[in-house]
């Protein structure tokens, strides 16, 4: 029995060594993993203890270029029409079959005429009757044989007459279902042998040339664009087209704050198709901007896009900027002196109001090309600063 709490007694001695030594070695293992301030501070003192901290750094220049507000959309058709039987009966033909192309007046389904051209030649006997009551109502008038509440009755007979007929041809004409403008048939909801209604859809006409590109702008943008400003559209299809700003909305959508715009683009050969997502690109204006790459970009405290400078003491400068257009190998930014040397390597270790010690890439006339982008920090033909 003794043995036992003896046995008992070790054990517990070891585990509280075992605890204890968890809190006299966690200082130590904090030691080993400093913050990441004081790891920057300890690469600045590794790379120049007491001295400016090495930087590369390229002189680049501005040059003209064109404002872009560049937003996302879609393009749109321009109208849509469900064109409707406006008189009932059985259809009798439906040339047309979704895809087809048709121009204005092309006939889309025609219903049985009926008793209808029998309407209109009795219509017609109608009026030839009426005129010749009237004109002998005149002439009897002439002689005074007439008076004037018959004559006044035989002009109504005659206009009667008249309108009846108008009826009797409209109704025929409407058995001839027709396309209202030109475009291509989406739709079709009428077979032969169907019976149709007036108000019955016969076919969905589209009407693609020309084509919308259909953006939103915000409360901020959109006095800055106008009518007939140009623009273009990069389609998610790979296509890229241009045209003219043709609508500026004036009432803000409810839910986004939001006002329309759109870009009219021609489409005589209707190779755009509606409802593809598409980035559209108006020109607002040219600024002096200059290009850079995307990896020399840093944010503030606050967040803020902007890049590192070296200011004429060699003192490092964050510098805000605001992208005006982007291309393939670069942005164009404003918000940069004319002419301003960027850091391209090394801007990951130096603060704002800090002191460099700049070596220029390439010698600063080898940048004087704005069409060139600025070296991105890691190339791999750069140098690590000495």
């Amino acid at each position: 029995m003794r043995g036992t709490y003896i046995t008992a007694l070790v054990i517990s001695v070891f585990i509280g060594i075992w605890l204890l030594s968890g809190f006299l070695t966690a200082d130590d293992r904090v030691a080993e993993h400093p913050s990441l301030a004081e790891a920057n501070g300890r690469y600045g003192q590794a790379s120049d203890p007491g001295g400016p901290t090495p930087v590369r750094a390229r002189t680049i220049h501005a040059s003209k270029r064109s404002e872009l507000l560049t937003l996302r959309g879609r393009t749109e058709n321009k109208r849509t029409v469900e064109v409707r039987a406006e008189t009932t009966g059985r259809v009798v033909a439906r040339p047309v079959e979704r895809g087809d192309e048709v121009r204005s007046g092309d006939l889309l389904c025609q219903i049985a005429a009926e008793d209808r051209q029998s309407r209109v030649d009795e219509g017609d006997e109608g009026v030839k009757q009426a005129r010749l009551e009237y004109a002998g109502s005149l002439k009897l008038k002439d002689r005074g044989l007439q008076s004037e509440t018959a004559i006044a009755q035989a002009r109504a007979r005659l206009a009667t007459a008249e309108a009846r007929r108008e009826a009797a041809a409209l109704d025929l004409d409407r058995t001839y279902i027709r396309a209202p403008f030109e475009g291509v048939v989406e739709d079709v909801q009428l077979e032969v042998g169907d019976y149709a209604q007036s108000g019955t859809p016969c076919a969905r006409i589209v009407d693609l040339d020309p084509m919308l590109l259909v953006g939103q702008l915000t409360e901020r943008t959109v006095d800055r664009v106008a009518l007939g400003s140009p623009a273009t559209g990069r389609l998610s299809t790979g296509a890229e087209v241009s045209g003219t700003i043709s609508f500026v909305g004036y009432e803000a959508d409810p839910g986004t704050r939001t006002y329309r715009v759109e870009v009219m683009v021609p489409n005589a050969d209707y190779r755009l198709r509606s409802g593809v997502t598409t980035q559209i690109d108006i020109r607002v204006g040219d600024v002096l901007a200059h290009k850079i790459t995307p990896a020399v970009f840093a944010l503030n405290d606050e967040g803020r896009l902007g890049v590192r400078i070296v200011g004429p003491d060699d003192r490092v400068q964050f510098r805000l900027v605001d992208v005006v257009a982007d291309d393939r190998d670069g942005v164009w930014v404003t918000g940069l002196p004319q002419q301003t040397r960027l850091i391209t390597v090394g801007q990951e270790f130096v603060t704002a109001g800090e002191r460099v010690l700049v070596q220029m890439a390439n010698g600063p006339a080898a940048d004087d090309s704005p069409d060139s982008p600025v070296l991105a920090s890691g190339e791999a033909d750069a140098p690590e600063p000495s």
